[in-house]
């Protein structure tokens, strides 16, 4: 499935552990636009359906895009009014690279284990070494697990900034 919210928990844990230095927003904003390619494949029937940006050179492409698309954004939202929905145009420009480049790479990695016709070495190999190494359901099972974690995390740091600045 295109655009799975399995990758999102790994980026909610990531995000956990470090806020200030891993957006979550650029995290799943680079899998969802690597997904587009897989969207569009499976709309157009095209073959294989993980193709180039589910490799690390595409995940490279994509990372970068996703933080050519924040700076961009940001600067069209001094010029105009845009939402600041999440407070996403106060995000560190480092903080949203390193989001996109974890988001992206992992992308790559997670769908190596469970997609039969990724190869994300491509050009320089079709080998796919991480194919099935996890069983597919412990791999949502860790996916989710990682998602919860990072929620009551951030849940929890919340709480105590909350609690800090009441008293």
């Amino acid at each position: 499935m295109p655009i799975t919210p399995f990758h999102f928990g790994l980026g909610a844990a990531l995000h956990s552990a470090a806020p200030k230095r891993v957006s979550f927003l650029a995290f799943c904003a680079a899998n969802v636009l690597i997904d587009i390619e897989s969207l569009y494949n499976l709309v157009s029937g095209q073959y294989p359906v993980h193709a180039f940006l589910h490799t690390y050179i595409g995940a490279t492409l994509m990372a970068v895009a996703t933080v050519a698309l924040f700076m961009i954004s940001r600067w069209f939202a001094a010029k105009a009014w845009l939402p600041n929905v999440f407070n996403w145009q106060a995000l560190q420009v480092s903080s949203v690279a390193v989001g996109a480049a974890l988001g992206a790479y992992s992308h790559v990695l997670l769908d190596s284990v469970m997609h039969v016709d990724i190869q994300p070495f491509s050009p320089f190999s079709t080998a796919n070494p991480l194919l099935g190494v996890i069983p597919l359901g412990s791999l949502h099972m860790a996916l989710l697990v990682l998602g919860a974690v990072g929620v009551v995390l951030v849940g929890l740091r919340k709480l105590y900034a909350d609690r800090g600045h009441a008293g």
